[in-house]
């Protein structure tokens, strides 16, 4: 892989690059709920009432889930992952923006070469399909930002990068009623983005009050893989 993309240079960065899926398929009318659990310090808390409310209404979702957390949540990652309302997806080993240059985000620094992309990816992937006993079928690093060298390494490696094109939580900052406001709003098609690993924040409260006058209208919700 070093050796393919070594002497290629970056020519887009940011969270809608070539290989970054965004919304579901054309004339799809279902939106898909996405979670990030990232891990590390301050970032392996779990919201349970969140979970609570998707099995509760049986509303399917993609969770992403660094290394880190799952180390940290080992039984709970075991919960999610026998859950078949949910599907596990990839969200790195340490937490890091997908770059073949070092590039940062929110003040993250991200890989700086394609060997630190493989090891971002395919670490994380080991661990998944050692659990899961398949492997990931869907990536997002962390930041969800990319430049279009690392997301074709990601598609080498087997895995389709995931963004989103309604940002949920912003980050697990808002409060619970931009949560509603940000979640009610998704139009069909819509992949949104969210965070389960922030239990004081917003995010469930705002999920809570969102999502019953969306299925009331007739809104189905979908895991990633059900469409794509």
């Amino acid at each position: 892989m070093v050796e393919r993309y070594a002497a290629v240079a970056p020519a887009d960065w940011g969270l809608e690059v070539a290989g970054v899926i965004t919304e579901l398929p054309e004339g799809e009318r279902a939106t898909a709920l996405t979670f990030d659990a990232c891990g590390g310090p301050g970032g392996n808390g779990y919201d349970a009432p969140l979970i609570d409310f998707l099995r509760a209404h049986a509303v399917p979702a993609t969770l992403f889930l660094n290394a880190r957390w799952i180390d940290a949540n080992p039984d709970e990652f075991e919960q999610l992952a026998a859950d078949p309302l949910f599907e596990i997806g990839n969200h790195g080993t340490v937490h890091r923006p997908l770059s073949v240059t070092g590039r940062a985000a929110y003040g993250i620094a991200g890989t700086r070469d394609v060997g630190e992309v493989y090891d971002e990816v395919a670490g994380n992937a080991r661990k998944l399909t050692e659990l899961l006993g398949h492997p990931p079928r869907f990536f997002r690093s962390g930041t969800a930002h990319y430049d279009d060298v690392a997301t074709r390494v990601v598609a080498d490696l087997g895995e389709r990068v995931a963004g989103f094109s309604v940002n949920g939580d912003g980050g697990a900052t808002l409060g619970a009623s931009e949560v509603r406001r940000e979640v009610g709003s998704a139009p069909p098609g819509a992949i949104v983005i969210g965070h389960l690993n922030h239990p004081g924040g917003g995010t469930a409260a705002g999920v809570a009050a969102a999502v019953p006058g969306m299925l009331a209208a007739g809104r189905r919700f979908v895991r990633l893989s059900d469409v794509l």
